[in-house]
């Protein structure tokens, strides 16, 4: 195993949360309502451009709702 860009730790990592925020500001307000936010620290690292990957999930979302309201 070798050494990576985080912090010496002697914990397990629990795992990786996608946030799809505008900035940090939103990013830690929404963060804050995470229930695991109590059992330890969180890291928050902006991620590459995600701007397609959100219009594509924006539009899933938008014609999942239509699809729902008509049944």
């Amino acid at each position: 195993m070798t050494d990576g860009p985080y912090a010496e730790t002697k914990e397990q990592l629990g795992g990786i949360l996608i946030l799809e925020a505008k900035d940090l500001n939103h990013a830690i307000q929404l963060i804050s309502k995470h229930p695991g936010v109590k059992a330890g620290p969180f890291e928050i690292r902006p991620a590459e451009d995600l701007t397609g990957m959100i219009r594509e999930s924006e539009r899933r979302r938008a014609t999942n709702t239509k699809s729902a309201k008509a049944s």
